[in-house]
């Protein structure tokens, strides 16, 4: 049986896998997607579902080291790094550590600022144009603070940082946050309001990003796990998988956290660990937020939509462990237990856990290979996969198609890591 040929391959078919198809599509290509399990089924599916430019600035800043070894000491703290030897673990976090002073924080903040603006503004158009029905409301998202520490913190860093990059944020009195939302215990010491933030229902979008593909003449494999690849002259000429060989002119990996571990079989050390997130979903409670708020003393992140709610967030970094650590979501009810008259939703309908491709920058990576001519990279978007994801499809789209693209893809560059 002879191998099926397409223009574009594309590895991965998560958010940035699909979103990559689907402006391909648009463009007039042909396009195959190989996804190892089902469509969205990695960590699109259990993130909180914000759209967020208000996450332009990293983690990485000073300080933010000392706090990382603290928290060995606590499973359950909100950024968590497993104690236990891991060779390419301990090599990114000493990478990580570098990136941890001003100027690398100000380059880093510039360049996610860039992707999640235009990929917010895309969003709406996108939602709109292809009539994707996953619960899109542009609703803004707030932060609520229960101490003057941390309000004043923010207001110092956070708030100087979006200003910089043209992000809207709103200081808010607690009084005022609590009238906004009033879902929220009293107590409030402040908050800040991004207004052009928004949220939808992450595995929803991915589905209707699969419906869409689907619908414009792509192909979805699923099942489809990569096992080894066909190259010769610098080109790869074939990508054998567990549903068969399968050829195409050029080929995207877009495999998230999967990314680093396939590169291998390419020759590419790409600079990424996965960093575990968790999340709780529920019914809707009664007297659910109105917003998505990021409750920032506990490091919890709130989503309502119409069909339901979600707790989410937190940071670990335990290499490829598998599982779901009860301790993390033990803390996610407490956080939310300590802000919201209503923590939980009448009836638990998930818990889940998901690996987020985070590089040692903190800025995805994207565009064309410098060691094989007919590959590019659209991975490591960090927790901002959904917030970044049609920017990202709309700049592999470009570069595949000779185009300039609209915003400046140097900063996303693999050649930055020789990849």
């Amino acid at each position: 049986m002879s191998a099926s040929r397409d223009d574009v391959l594309i590895l991965g078919g998560g958010v940035i896998g699909l979103a990559c198809a689907l402006y391909l599509l648009k463009a007039g290509a042909g396009v195959r997607v190989l996804e190892q399990g089902t469509p969205g089924c990695g960590s699109s599916h259990g993130n909180c579902g914000t759209i967020t430019p208000s996450h332009a600035p990293p983690l990485a800043m000073p300080g933010m080291v000392g706090l990382a070894l603290r928290s060995m000491f606590s499973a359950s703290a909100p950024l968590y790094l497993n104690p236990r030897f891991d060779g390419p673990r301990l090599r990114w976090l000493l990478g990580f550590a570098r990136q941890c002073n001003w100027r690398d924080f100000a380059v880093a903040a510039s360049a996610r600022g860039a992707i999640l603006q235009r990929s917010r503004r895309l969003l709406t158009e996108l939602v709109h144009d292809e009539e994707l029905d996953c619960e899109f409301v542009e609703a803004g998202e707030l932060y609520v603070y229960r101490t003057e520490q941390r309000r004043l913190a923010d207001e110092r860093d956070h708030v100087a940082v979006l200003q910089r990059l043209g992000i809207d944020v709103q200081r808010l009195r607690g009084e005022e946050v609590e009238a906004m939302e009033p879902a929220l215990k009293p107590g409030v010491a402040g908050g800040l309001f991004h207004p052009g933030d928004a949220r939808l229902r992450p595995d929803r979008y991915a589905a209707e990003l699969a419906r869409r593909v689907i619908e414009r003449g792509g192909v979805i494999e699923s099942g489809a796990r990569i096992e080894r690849f066909g190259a010769t002259d610098g080109r790869l000429v074939e990508v054998h998988s567990s549903r068969g060989v399968f050829r195409g002119d050029r080929v995207v990996l877009a495999l998230g956290a999967w990314s680093p571990l396939l590169g291998k079989s390419l020759g590419l050390r790409l600079p990424m660990q996965p960093g575990k997130g968790y999340s709780l979903t529920y019914s809707r409670p009664a007297r659910a937020p109105r917003h998505p708020m990021v409750l920032r003393e506990a490091s919890v992140c709130v989503t309502t939509w119409d069909s339901g709610y979600r707790l989410g967030s937190t940071m670990e970094f335990s290499g490829y462990s598998e599982g779901l650590n009860r301790a993390r979501l033990d803390a996610l009810r407490r956080g939310a237990a300590s802000c919201l008259h209503e923590p939980e939703g009448p009836q638990l309908q998930e818990e889940w856990w998901g690996w987020r491709p985070m590089s040692v920058d903190e800025v995805p990576i994207i565009g064309p290979s410098t060691r094989w001519s007919n590959l590019w990279l659209a991975t490591a978007h960090g927790m901002l996969g959904v917030s970044m994801s049609a920017a990202t499809g709309e700049l592999v789209a470009s570069m595949l198609s000779g185009k300039t693209p609209t915003i400046d893809a140097t900063p996303y560059a693999p050649s930055r890591f020789n990849l």
